[in-house]
């Protein structure tokens, strides 16, 4: 698939077939998610796939501050990707100071980055994704027992797409451009 295809045709899934994603087929997503950029090459961002009924059930029904339609994705999907980042590291020099004035949010920058590099590839292996943001970061993490020197960043939910979706209108390139 060409680069320009890929981003024109990915789409948010929410529905999805009954059918597993392998893990070497998710290993594989994630070497090539590995591959985005980050501040000074800190590779930060991580991923704990939950896979067990139990545990996404217990995401589903208490860690979406209520709002329902995360709780169906969650609960209809076959892998819940908890996506986190080793704090403390991105956008800090090593004697603890801030490198600029974005101080402790290049984490989260990288994690965006990481994570639509990860939405692509999975398309690219005819996986669905979804990127979840009304969650409860600290339930997620007491959850999953997320090491102590991570943070939550998002859940991406993913399986096999039920059926294609059309995509929602776009705004033009003037719109949403600027030049100086």
């Amino acid at each position: 698939m060409e680069t320009i295809e890929c981003v024109k045709s990915r789409r948010s899934t929410r529905k999805y077939l009954d059918k597993p994603i392998e893990k070497e087929t998710i290993q594989k997503i994630v070497e090539a998610a590995s591959y985005a950029p980050s501040w000074k090459n800190t590779q930060v961002t991580r991923y704990t796939v939950v896979e067990n009924p139990a545990k996404k059930a217990e995401l589903a029904n208490s860690a979406v501050l209520g709002f329902t339609p995360n709780s169906k994705t969650m609960t209809r999907c076959d892998k819940l990707i908890v996506q986190s980042v080793v704090t403390g590291v991105s956008g800090f020099e090593q004697d603890g100071s801030f490198s600029t004035a974005m101080e402790d949010r290049w984490q989260t920058y990288d994690a965006g980055i990481s994570a639509e590099a990860f939405c692509l590839a999975a398309y690219e292996y005819g996986v669905g994704t979804v990127i979840l943001g009304i969650i409860d970061p600290a339930k997620i993490a007491e959850i999953i027992d997320l090491p102590k020197d991570q943070k939550v960043t998002s859940v991406i939910c993913a399986g096999y797409p039920e059926g294609p979706r059309n995509a929602p209108p776009r705004k033009s390139a003037d719109e949403l451009l600027r030049f100086v």
